[in-house]
């Protein structure tokens, strides 16, 4: 078929598109009719009828001569369309031997194409494909799949028994033909090695004829030996229950080969190994090639037996028909209905509906300027012999500020310097120090946090447009920026360190700077940001959850703090970020708050040497050095207990003039993280109290002056020890499943394919069972730690219990699944058991992956694989693996705590 179209140019400017499976069609309809004659058909019939149905030759580009194999397969389809019934009523040696014949009357495949070889596209001689036909006892009520169709040779043996087919071919050009040549069958054109899992809602096969690959796989572009065995793999799931599948093979692949017995003993733990035939290699020399293959049988019913027939020698035709026809008939089997196709879980949320916010958003009454008295400070005053200093404001006293709730304290080092005398005084809401809303110590912190913001780097500096790039500039060259001083708060846990932040922003806040930034770690931290920002008098409604605005949308609020994590920040798509977003909304002149919270999570900023070589710089770090490049004159506070475990992490701080500037003796980032590097911890520890002797830093902590420890030991009953085993033997069967799921997704394999997929789904692994067995264990301890409170109550002492882990997401997580009429009467299992049934349904690994060969050619994971609607693509293997650990687990009584 032959359609003309016009193009651009001349009005006579006709091109010539050329239907490819219909043209390859009219070939072997001509090629047909000399096979039908028993004439031989020569290379130069063929070439002959290619030009004519072509409309050019070889030589000029018009086909080639793969195409012309193609064409002479598809002749001989025809052929047994036009002969087949009446072929296969002859006795069946008799058949083979007519089929031998047909073969011998084409040409020789001599010439591949770079697809061909690269997919091993060995078509199916048609003596073989009537044994494997054969092997499968084919009855006119059965669908026939074949996975890797290629022309339809074995599809069209199926045909001739009056069978229904479902057909898959990925070569383009192939399916091309199939679908000329089966109008109407249903066709697919996925990978066949996860064919199950793609055609999952599909009616399931009663046979499956396959002659797949040997050793090659879609997009790798070395040997693969694994392609046989998950090809073969995905169609057995595939097949019915007592369904029959036949599949030719590499000649290795053998259940008397060790590389592969594994496999074929766990398919015939499953299913029944009926035969497995070696096959002489000459029934492929009309194909170009003689090597030695295998025809395996299996039925798809429990084995009687765990012996696998094997034969190991190479076998003629006629020998393996002998044995193909003392085959046991096939079982009975029933056309299943549509399974539910396992999608993964997507979740509708309604459309979110941005509304903007007026002008004043909290208003904030009383405001006043603190004052507060600067004081004269000594290295002896009360300094002890310790590790650790009870802490107090060293430089300023604040009149009628409450001292923190609890005992602070800081280090030795750190308390032999003080912070220089402040002359900087925050605008705060009177009741903030009336009503000890901000206790002393906090107050120093939003003093120190101003003076420093008050002050600009050294030097001017361009920023290039990447903001990636800061070079000193020339004294009043144009373009170039001040960069304005930044503050590190490095308190411990229970200084308050989301209440600093917030008071900070609530001075400028008072000061009409109403735009400001808060990064954190997670997005759970929103609400830890809502609350203290509220307990100093604002609006729940100030903090704007950048999440909830589309990534390249206009950030609608001319007002608010916005809040974002880590993450979010660096992400992107289509163009568009949120960095850009945010500097966007923020204007070049912002000069309100940026609190970095968690602000170690920037760590690895710049790349550096490391053991295995040179590490890339983070893309966190890289993007909030960015945002500070971005806004030069935005009021920067670092936040983090652990500012950097090593110098290197320090890289993202770059407003603290730690280089560059002339504050300190370094010239650049990497000549100071390479001279502090030098001197070790005592180095940074230096560095510490140089930012504290400056007024850029401090750092406090919860003192544990008084407190005293007593171990209680716990005996633990025969009836907790039966608990305990019987929870360790059940994660041992989880982790075994593990690795096949793993497996069955393509995250691993005879290799690993993804080393970080993998270490993704073994961390969550771990980290669920380290969390159940700690709950396991807290419920384990709870008997003998209440008798032992009860002793204490006795005996008029007050009891506190810190608990580390209130399962509080676990329980909002039951609730919302509990439908408002049950309420009234709630039953909800919070036990250990409920981290298990966490892990399998949230984190088991289900989703396909696609395996490819990169650049280098080294074997490397894509992302995971989606379907036509998007959706992803589920294994259905993994997916069996985690029903059964499921059901297996709601078998399992809760664990008992006595």
């Amino acid at each position: 078929m032959v359609q003309q179209l016009f193009t651009q140019g001349s009005l006579f400017d006709l091109q010539t598109v050329i239907d490819y499976g219909q043209s390859v069609i009219n070939v072997a309809q001509e090629l047909a009719k000399v096979l039908i004659d028993n004439r031989p058909l020569s290379t130069k019939t063929v070439s002959s009828q290619m030009n004519r149905y072509f409309l050019g030759t070889a030589a000029s580009g018009a086909w080639q001569w793969k195409d012309a194999c193609e064409a002479i397969e598809v002749a001989q389809i025809l052929y047994l369309r036009h002969l087949g019934i009446k072929i296969l009523s002859l006795q069946p040696q008799v058949v083979v031997q007519q089929l031998e014949e047909l073969t011998a009357l084409c040409p020789t495949h001599t010439r591949r194409s770079e697809e061909s070889v690269q997919l091993q596209q060995f078509s199916t001689p048609l003596p073989l494909a009537y044994l494997v036909a054969k092997a499968g006892f084919i009855q006119a009520t059965d669908l026939v799949l074949e996975p890797s169709a290629g022309t339809g040779l074995l599809a069209q043996m199926a045909k001739l028994y009056s069978a229904s087919l479902m057909l898959n071919e990925l070569a383009p050009d192939r399916s091309k033909i199939l679908r000329r040549l089966f109008p109407g069958t249903p066709l697919f054109s996925v990978n066949a090695e996860q064919i199950n899992d793609y055609l999952v809602g599909k009616t399931q096969p009663s046979v499956v004829l396959m002659n797949p690959p040997f050793s090659s796989s879609p997009k790798i572009s070395s040997r693969n030996p694994d392609a046989t065995p998950r090809h073969i793999n995905s169609a057995l799931q595939r097949l019915a229950d007592g369904g029959r599948l036949v599949t030719i093979t590499a000649n290795w692949f053998s259940p008397a080969n060790p590389s592969w017995r594994e496999t074929f003993v766990r398919w015939h733990s499953e299913a029944r190994v009926l035969m497995s035939v070696g096959v002489n290699g000459k029934v492929y020399s009309k194909h170009g090639t003689q090597i030695d293959t295998r025809i395996t049988v299996i039925d798809k019913v429990p084995a009687d037996s765990s012996e696998i027939p094997c034969i190991t020698e190479t076998l003629d035709l006629p020998e393996i028909l002998a044995l193909i026809e003392q085959l046991p008939q096939r079982s009975s089997w029933e056309r299943s209905d549509i399974k539910a196709a396992a999608k993964a879980i997507v979740v509708q949320l309604p459309k979110r509906s941005v509304v903007a916010q007026a002008e004043t958003l909290s208003s904030i009454p009383d405001v006043v300027i603190l004052e507060y008295e600067v004081i004269e400070w000594s290295a002896t005053e009360g300094l002890k012999d310790t590790l650790y200093e009870t802490y107090r404001p060293q430089r300023i006293r604040i009149k009628d500020a409450l001292p923190h709730p609890s005992l602070l304290c800081e280090s030795a080092a750190l308390a032999l310097v003080s912070p220089p005398p402040p002359t900087y005084k925050p605008h705060l809401p009177r009741n903030i120090v009336s009503q000890g809303l901000l206790s002393e110590a906090q107050l120093e912190s939003v003093i120190y946090a101003g003076q420093a913001h008050g002050e600009f780097l050294s030097g001017s500096y361009i920023v290039d447009d990447s903001w990636d790039n800061v070079t000193v500039a020339a004294q009043g060259e144009e373009n170039a920026v001040k960069f304005r001083r930044g503050w590190f708060l490095g308190d411990g846990t229970g200084a308050g360190k989301g209440r600093q932040c917030a008071g900070i922003i609530l001075d400028n806040w008072c000061q009409e700077r109403r735009k400001a930034i808060w990064v954190s770690k997670s997005a759970a931290l929103i609400e830890d940001a809502r609350r203290d920002w509220c307990a100093l008098g604002g609006d729940a409604k100030d903090i704007i959850d950048l999440s909830n605005i589309k990534l390249g949308d206009p950030i609608p609020f001319t007002q608010g703090i916005l809040f974002c994590t880590y993450s979010t920040l660096r992400s992107q798509k289509n163009g568009k970020s949120r960095l850009k977003q945010i500097v966007e909304w923020a204007g070049k002149d912002f000069e309100g708050a940026i609190a970095y919270d968690e602000c170690h999570s920037m760590g690895n900023a710049m790349a550096q040497e490391g053991k295995l070589g040179m590490v890339a710089a983070s893309q966190q770090g890289i993007v909030g050095l960015r945002l500070q490049n971005a806004l030069p004159q935005a009021r920067v506070i670092y936040v983090s207990a652990t500012g950097a475990t090593k110098v290197s992490n320090l890289s993202y701080a770059n407003r603290l003039g730690l280089w560059q500037t002339g504050d300190f003796p370094f010239t650049s980032r990497e000549d100071f993280v390479e001279s502090i590097e030098g001197g070790g911890i005592a180095a940074m520890e230096v560095v510490a109290r140089d930012l504290k002797a400056l007024g850029l830093y401090l750092a406090r902590s919860l003192s544990f002056e008084g407190v005293e420890y007593q171990t209680l030991e716990i005996e633990l009953t025969p009836t907790q020890e039966r608990s305990y085993n019987s929870y360790s033997d059940a994660f041992q069967v989880i982790h075994n499943n593990l690795e096949k799921a793993l497996e069955a997704c393509n995250i691993s394999g005879a290799k690993t394919y993804n080393r970080a997929a993998k270490m993704s789904a073994n961390s969550q692994f771990e980290s669920h069972k380290q969390r159940f067995f700690n709950h396991l264990l807290t419920g384990m301890k709870c008997p003998t730690l209440i008798k032992a409170i009860e002793q204490d109550l006795a005996q008029g002492l007050a009891i506190v219990i810190q608990i580390v882990s209130t399962n509080e997401e676990l329980l909002k997580r039951r609730l919302d699944e509990v439908p408002a009429s049950e309420w009234k009467d709630l039953n909800l299992d919070l036990t250990p058991r409920e981290y298990v049934m966490d892990y399998l349904i949230s984190a088991f690994p289900v989703h396909l992956h696609s395996i490819h060969s990169g650049v280098d050619g080294e074997e490397k994971m894509q992302r995971p694989v989606f379907d036509t609607d998007d959706y992803p693509v589920i294994s259905q293997e993994a997916v069996a693996l985690r029903d059964a650990l499921v059901n297996d687990q709601l078998q399992v009584n809760p664990s008992p705590a006595h």
